[in-house]
């Protein structure tokens, strides 16, 4: 995600539809008279032309929710399950045509496109059984003829600012929670795929939500920074790089918000000697190239250590040779592996991480730079690439590449790969390959990382584990969904509570309340 401003590309790229928002229940064209260009990133094409809001059209949708929080708050559970699940039963039977968005603008394959609608599905049904997850506690007698309990309530009008990678998935993280306890959500996509947001708004009306509860804020920075500094936006939630997360962080906070940012990662697959190699090498695919590299839970190093990486690395190109890349779409029902990057600027980012790899002594076992696809001339594809012997002062090491590019780094025993990992900035993902469980047992107790996998190479936790990292891959006290979203969205009272005997009388006392 970028927080630069946009600027409206040439008149000649102008003449295709133009996405807006959606703001109290209903499509809102835009008046700013600034746009962003929506490529199909399989053909380089401008296919749309996305709204960036101005600040009265920030204002305007931020007022819209609070009106709509206004009504929802004050719904029942019961009231407010019954829309959760008809929601719930909604995507379930049309999640089709949302996979068919988010491969449109996104470019993904649209079988990995299902598979991000139905991770997020999950925790739309955590959601539906949100009456359980936010009670409060009671303490009967807690001093003489005295009660105490606790409510849990909504906190009111609450921000997302999700990424591009993953359009409908990283959303459904946070606005089911903070719309099954009762708050109003104003949600700003990003606007590289903005119409995966508009088809989920247009459904939650569908599934009887009231106006203005769940909104659209198509925009650039000055969108992110409106939800930031308003004063009627109590928490913000924010997946990204790291430098937007912490810059999320610092702003919200400032204004004295409740902030959960999820950061970047440089996720490692420590590989032991004595781990299956022909299941590590086709993990290490699968988790490396899958959505062309494009999540924060790739794996982007396979620490290998010896005598194993020969082998191992030999096993990968053999596998990596028989991917086919191309429009995610896919011709004549026949799918492809991997799609394009999500725009042309981003490509070149990418290769130009393997030419500092190059430039570092590292050896480009397969290079995916300068690919082209047949009939897809113009796209923005870039081909699986495994990078060899990489030097751990290189910055293809160092830093997010977030594109398919597997770094091989080879050491010498599991404490040397303990020690690459945990010396890292980052904390977000890791795996270990063995088939020693006293090994496995071990690392999972001494890795700095949030979220490990254990022969298991995308360690993703089910919607009702908390997702989130360590270090420079979270910023903020709250990790995403589970018992943590909950705990973000909802805010606690403790209510203390005496009915007096009307036989009896209190007294004065000017002491400190004491329990007896």
């Amino acid at each position: 995600m970028s927080l630069t401003e946009t600027a409206t590309p040439p008149a000649a790229t102008v003449d295709v539809p133009q996405i807006g928002h959606w703001i109290d229940g209903a499509l809102r064209a835009s008046s700013s008279g600034r746009t962003a260009p929506v490529y199909n990133p399989a053909t380089g094409a401008v296919q749309a032309q996305v709204a960036l809001a101005d600040q009265a059209e920030i204002d305007d949708a931020i007022a819209s929710a609070q009106r709509g929080y206004e009504v929802w708050s004050r719904y029942s559970i019961a009231k407010r399950q019954t829309v959760l699940f008809a929601f719930r039963e909604l995507l379930n039977a049309r999640k089709g045509e949302l996979a068919a968005i988010i491969t449109a603008e996104h470019g993904k394959v649209r079988s990995d496109a299902m598979g991000e609608i139905l991770r997020g599905q999950e925790v739309v049904e955590l959601a539906t059984g949100f009456p359980h997850l936010i009670k409060g506690a009671f303490s009967e007698n807690a001093s003489s003829g005295i009660d105490v309990y606790s409510l849990k309530q909504p906190l009111g009008v609450v921000g997302v600012i999700s990424p591009f990678n993953f359009p409908a998935m990283v959303p459904m993280w946070f606005f089911p929670i903070a719309i099954a306890a009762g708050n109003a959500v104003v949600l700003k996509p990003s606007e590289k795929d903005p119409s995966a947001a508009l088809w989920l708004a247009e459904l939650w009306k569908e599934a009887g939500l009231p106006d203005g509860v769940f909104t659209v804020l198509q925009g650039d920075k000055l969108a992110v920074d409106g939800l930031l500094t308003s004063p009627v936006v109590q928490s913000i939630s924010f997946v990204g790089s790291t430098p937007i997360a912490q810059y999320i962080y610092e702003t919200a906070s400032k204004h004295g918000k409740r902030v959960q940012a999820l950061g970047g990662a440089k996720n490692h697959m420590l590989v032991l000697p004595d781990a299956d190699l022909d299941l590590v090498a086709d993990q290490a695919v699968n988790a490396g190239y899958g959505a062309a590299g494009e999540r924060c839970m790739a794996i982007s190093v396979v620490l290998a250590v010896e005598p194993v990486a020969d082998e191992l690395v030999a096993k990968i190109t053999e596998r990596i040779a028989k991917l086919k890349i191309g429009n995610g779409a896919g011709i004549d029902g026949v799918e492809p592996d991997m799609g394009p990057l999500i725009t042309d600027v981003h490509r070149d980012k990418v290769s130009s991480y393997v030419d500092i790899a190059e430039a570092d002594g590292a050896t480009v076992v397969v290079d995916g730079r300068g690919l082209s696809v047949d009939g897809h001339e113009d796209g923005f594809f870039f081909g699986p690439t495994l990078l060899d012997h990489v030097p751990t002062t290189s910055r293809a090491y160092t830093e997010e590449i977030f594109g398919p590019v597997l770094s091989v780094v080879r050491v010498a025993s599991y404490d040397e790969g303990l020690e690459l990992i945990n010396s890292g900035a980052f904390g977000n993902g890791t795996a270990i390959f063995t088939n020693d469980g006293g090994a496995a047992r071990r690392f999972q107790n001494e890795v700095e990382v949030g979220m490990i996998g254990i022969n298991v190479p995308i360690p993703v936790p089910v919607a009702y584990h908390s997702f989130g990292g360590w270090k420079q891959s979270l910023f903020g006290d709250s990790k995403a969904y589970g018992v943590h979203g909950f705990d973000f969205f909802t805010r606690e009272k403790a209510v203390t509570s005496r009915w007096l005997d009307p036989a009896t009388h209190g007294g004065i006392n000017l002491g400190f309340p004491q329990n007896h």
